[in-house]
């Protein structure tokens, strides 16, 4: 039986699956490299039933949509799908698919991370070691961290991921608040220690650490600005493994080098990846990372076999279990 034919960037390219994994889609799809189908595309256009996005390497947009008579599926590898536009690709009869749950643990993991990291100064630690050309350790005043167990950490956004943040918090004897559309259940908030807090200033003013983990939407955007982390301690630090956009940039700058809060630790930014000359890429106070929060080979091979799941579902007639729709 023929496979069905999947539109994708070349395994390896930059931005792109990895090769190592083109035998979990080979397995079932027969790929089409994007690059291949832009200089072929009357050859091509026919044979697509299925677009696979990783990253922002492939853009779907109305043109593609257009020449593409026979798609059925646009799936995305990871959580996040603000570069898709899924009103547009619906109105084309074509189904919109993620890959939720599976990067949840690796995400937690790298907010507990940057925390760690930017606590600590880790990153200053290393670059000390790699550079000091004295006999002895004679490290400043400067380079001493703050603690983190027993800290309080507010977390913004307490769902699946939220959640995970909150139970590896409570193994390091963190106090645990949150803000979230909807209070959890409380055996939900027994099980971490953690406290509600309605109103997110509450939040922002009693923590030592605070860790936004929220979807990006219209309410979201710049929901952390300015007036939002002059609330914050002095000695606060902000962690975002959410999207970018939900902290006003400059606002950040202006709070790190004015000293209105601690530290800054970022997996994502606006845009990514940020221009070399960004402010952000040289205080010494802020760690930035290449938005690595699902960078696991384990984590990534959930993904594409779930991406897989998915179009095969949608292809067979079935309901994809992570359909996303308008």
């Amino acid at each position: 039986m023929e496979k069905p034919c999947v539109l994708a960037t070349t395994f390896g390219a930059p931005g792109a699956i990895y090769q190592c994994f083109a035998p979990v889609i080979e397995k079932h799809f027969t790929v089409i490299p994007h690059e291949e189908f832009v200089n072929n595309k009357h050859h091509f256009a026919h044979k697509i039933s299925a677009v696979f996005v990783w990253g922002g390497a492939l853009k779907v947009d109305r043109n593609l949509l257009q020449i593409l008579p026979n798609l059925k599926v646009v799936v995305n590898g990871g959580v996040g799908v603000d570069h898709l536009d899924i009103p547009l690709i619906n109105s084309f009869g074509i189904k919109v698919c993620n890959t939720p749950h599976v990067v949840d643990n690796a995400t937690a993991d790298i907010g507990m991370a940057l925390m760690l990291a930017t606590a600590r100064n880790l990153i200053y630690g290393h670059n000390y070691s790699a550079s000091h050309e004295t006999e002895e350790w004679d490290l400043p005043e400067s380079s001493m961290g703050t603690d983190v167990s027993g800290a309080t950490l507010g977390i913004i956004g307490m769902g699946r991921i939220g959640y995970k943040v909150a139970k590896r918090a409570s193994s390091f004897e963190m106090k645990i608040l949150y803000h979230n559309r909807n209070r959890r259940k409380e055996e939900d908030e027994k099980a971490v220690g953690a406290v509600y807090c309605e109103k997110m200033d509450e939040l922002l003013q009693k923590s030592d650490f605070v860790m936004v983990v929220v979807n990006l939407s219209p309410d979201t955007q710049k929901l952390i600005g300015w007036r939002e982390l002059s609330m914050m301690k002095p000695l606060g630090t902000l962690i975002n493994i959410s999207r970018g956009p939900v902290v006003d940039q400059e606002a950040l700058v202006h709070a790190l080098q004015s000293g209105v809060i601690r530290a800054a630790a970022l997996d994502v930014t606006y845009p990514e990846p940020l221009p070399r000359s960004h402010p952000l890429l040289t205080l010494p106070n802020v760690i930035v990372l290449p938005h690595m929060g699902s960078h696991t080979v384990g984590t990534s091979q959930l993904m594409v076999e779930r991406m897989v799941t998915n179009a095969l579902a949608a292809l067979s007639g079935d309901q994809p279990t992570d359909e996303v729709k308008a």
